[in-house]
């Protein structure tokens, strides 16, 4: 899947907007990169970290929390 698909998938999961997803895809990048496991059947050797972090948020398998919409 493209990542402009994937953006979108993941944008529509929550109430986010791109820059939160950014932050997001940053924060869950750097922990794979720091050992955590992916929650894909995907080897890091093979896929960028930012590419899986993304993967596993348009799928629902990574909750964005902490965001709060001011308004």
């Amino acid at each position: 899947m493209r990542v402009e698909e994937l953006t979108a998938k993941a944008l529509a999961h929550g109430d986010i907007d791109r820059y939160q997803l950014a932050i997001a895809v940053a924060k869950r990048s750097k922990q794979l990169q720091d050992g955590a496991q992916s929650k894909l059947n995907v080897d890091l050797k093979t896929v960028k970290a930012a590419d899986l972090a993304l993967m596993e948020i348009a799928n629902g398998l990574i909750k964005i929390a902490g965001f709060v919409d001011k308004e």
